[in-house]
C-alpha cells in the first residue's frame, strides 16, 4: 500500500493543528472577511452572486465638512467720517514752514534717486514724467497761472494733496489751499523746472502711478 505524501486539511482541521493556512488561502480569507465587513447589510448567497458576476461597490459614509463663518473684515473709516473727525487737518502750532524743511530735503534725494540722479544732459522730458507720477509731498511749488489771480505766485511746501487741491505751507507760515483745477503749478529741483496743468492733475497721488499723461496740457485761463 502507498503510503499518503500529503493530506489536505479542512479549516477546522488546520485550525484545531495550529496549521497556518497558505499564502492564496489567507489572501481569500482576508477577501472574505473584508467583503463581509463592507458589506454588512447583504446576505453571503447574494455576496457570492455578486462577486461572479460585477465588481462590489463597497458603502462608505461622506463626512460633511462644517462650513466656517467668514469673518468679517474691520471696514475702515469712510471719508465722511475722517473729515468729521479731523484727522487731516494740520494744527495751528503745526504751521511753521521750517518743521517742514527736512520733508523738502527727504523728497529731492527720492526725485534723484527716481531719476536715477539729475546730470545736466539728463532729459527734461524724462524728469517730467517722472515727477507727473512721482510722490509730490514735500515739493516746492508755485501757482503760475490760476483763474483766479490771488493765487498767482504762492509758493511754498506741498504737505497734502487730494484729488482737487494741495495744501501748501509758505515760507510765512501760511497755509494755503489751492484748487487743481484751473491752474498751473511749476516745481523745480536742481535747476530742472516741470509743469504741471492742475484741470488735468485732479487724481490721488496713489492713482497717479497707473495714469498715462500727455506730453502737453491745455487750460483755459
Amino acid at each position: 500500500m502507498k503510503s499518503e505524501i500529503y493530506h489536505a486539511l479542512s479549516q477546522k482541521e488546520a485550525k484545531d493543528s495550529d496549521v497556518q493556512p497558505t499564502g492564496a488561502q489567507q489572501a481569500e480569507a482576508f477577501v472574505r472577511a473584508f467583503l463581509k465587513r463592507s458589506t454588512p447589510r447583504m446576505n453571503p448567497k447574494a455576496r457570492e452572486d455578486q462577486l461572479q458576476r460585477k465588481a462590489v461597490i463597497l458603502e462608505y459614509f461622506i463626512r460633511h465638512k462644517r462650513k466656517e463663518k467668514k469673518k468679517k473684515k474691520a471696514k475702515g473709516l469712510s471719508a465722511r467720517q475722517r473729515r468729521e473727525l479731523r484727522l487731516f487737518d494740520i494744527k495751528p502750532e503745526q504751521q511753521r514752514y521750517s518743521l517742514f524743511l527736512p520733508l523738502h530735503e527727504l523728497w529731492k534725494q527720492y526725485i534723484r534717486d527716481l531719476c536715477n540722479g539729475l546730470k545736466p544732459d539728463t532729459q527734461p522730458q524724462m524728469i517730467q514724467a517722472k515727477l507727473l507720477k512721482a510722490d509730490l509731498h514735500g515739493a516746492i511749488i508755485s501757482v503760475t497761472k490760476s483763474k483766479c489771480p490771488s493765487y498767482v505766485g504762492i509758493t511754498g511746501i506741498l504737505l497734502q494733496e487730494t484729488k482737487h487741491i494741495f495744501k501748501i505751507i509758505t515760507k510765512e507760515d501760511c497755509l494755503k489751499v489751492i484748487p487743481k483745477l484751473n491752474s498751473v503749478f511749476t516745481v523745480e529741483i536742481d535747476g530742472f523746472i516741470s509743469y504741471i496743468y492742475g484741470s488735468k492733475f485732479q487724481l490721488r497721488s496713489s492713482e497717479r502711478s497707473a495714469k498715462k499723461f500727455k506730453a502737453k496740457g491745455t487750460i483755459d485761463l
